[in-house]
């Protein structure tokens, strides 16, 4: 089974900037992860489930939460080897997480592909899904490179990071079942946070750091890194569906708006608009409106209560922020480097 250490040939020597980091790595990483999909015992069972599923992992994307795991754990001295299987634990998560969300989103485009509901039904997907939510854990209990301690403090890391991601996923779906327009703020960043940072930041950096056995200090600091610039990185998410020229090829363009998605944007303008703008915005998010002119109206209406400026200097806010402590805690290296080039990717990718 191919390691982390074997794909990162050029370990403990400049990896450039974050962007060319996971430019160089992506598809790499993506045969790590995919190496724990394994081959069913029936040929129907590759058909209806092994097969589609990793040809959908396939078309993984930039794969920056396995990364940054395993630039954590070199930028506190670990054997990345140690960050292998946890770090494809998380990837195999996000596909589930993905699987799911677009089911219950009833989304079209994932990665410039049909989603898997849509090539396979969603009776497959969600069986997909669970599969990959499986592969959450069983990599990391296989492992025989980590002890049963570091086992089972990963194990305890990634089953919070689960619940925390559902309980996000809770809040942003009933939000929209409910016709909720009383969303402030301050929920958002709390629905977000649950729904994203854990998983897409803060737990890959701190199990990079638990199994590179750094201090708990490190640990912790890393975590809160994480948790800050994956907030951060949710945010400039919504913000390109809304606004990113490249956007538009890659998935469905201002779906947020179709689906009445409560994103920063969103409840800020929200708060800020009143009489017919309101009340014409809360129309566009509660009609499924697909049409592009419609959706650009609600654009400029967000853009015209100063929300998207709003929410790409919260963004900004949060990465700037954050930096200090990890360069307090976490010594000077190429590794430690590219994660301070992380937050900035995340709310400068595609502006």
């Amino acid at each position: 089974m191919r390691t982390a250490s074997e794909l990162l040939n050029s370990a403990h020597q400049p990896f450039g900037s974050f962007e060319e980091y996971l430019d160089c790595y992506a598809d790499g990483v993506g045969d790590v992860v995919n190496q724990y999909i394994q081959r069913g015992s029936h040929p129907d069972m590759d058909r209806y489930l092994y097969d589609p599923l990793l040809a959908y992992s396939k078309n993984g994307g930039k794969r920056h939460r396995p990364l940054i795991a395993f630039a954590s754990c070199f930028a506190v001295g670990g054997n990345v080897d140690l960050a292998t299987s946890a770090a494809a634990a998380i990837e195999h998560f996000h596909t589930a997480a993905l699987i799911h969300d677009d089911i219950a989103d009833k989304a079209e485009l994932r990665r410039g592909e049909p989603c898997l509901h849509l090539t396979e039904g969603e009776g497959l997907a969600i069986n997909m899904g669970d599969l990959a939510l499986a592969l959450a854990v069983g990599p990391v209990i296989d492992d025989p490179l980590l002890q049963d301690a570091q086992k089972i403090r990963v194990i305890s890391e990634l089953i919070t990071m689960t619940r925390r991601t559902v309980e996000g996923q809770a809040m942003d779906i009933g939000w929209a079942r409910d016709g909720r327009y009383d969303i402030t703020p301050d929920d958002y960043l709390v629905m977000a946070t649950h729904k994203t940072a854990h998983y897409s930041g803060a737990v890959p950096l701190a199990i990079g750091a638990i199994v590179g056995n750094g201090t708990e200090e490190q640990v912790q600091a890393l975590r809160e890194y994480g948790l800050r610039t994956g907030l951060a990185f949710q945010i400039q998410d919504d913000l390109l569906n809304l606004v990113g020229a490249e956007e538009a090829t890659k998935k469905d363009f201002r779906s947020d708006i179709t689906e009445g998605k409560r994103t920063l944007m969103v409840v800020h303008a929200l708060q800020h608009l009143s009489g017919v703008q309101r009340a014409r915005l809360v129309e566009i998010l509660s009609s499924k409106e697909r049409q592009p002119e419609v959706l650009a109206e609600a654009v400029e209406l967000m853009r015209g209560a100063g929300s998207i400026d709003y929410a790409r200097d919260y963004a900004e806010g949060l990465t700037d922020s954050t930096k200090g402590r990890l360069m307090e805690v976490v010594a000077p290296s190429s590794a430690r480097d590219l994660l301070i080039g992380m937050a900035d990717w995340f709310v400068k990718r595609l502006k």
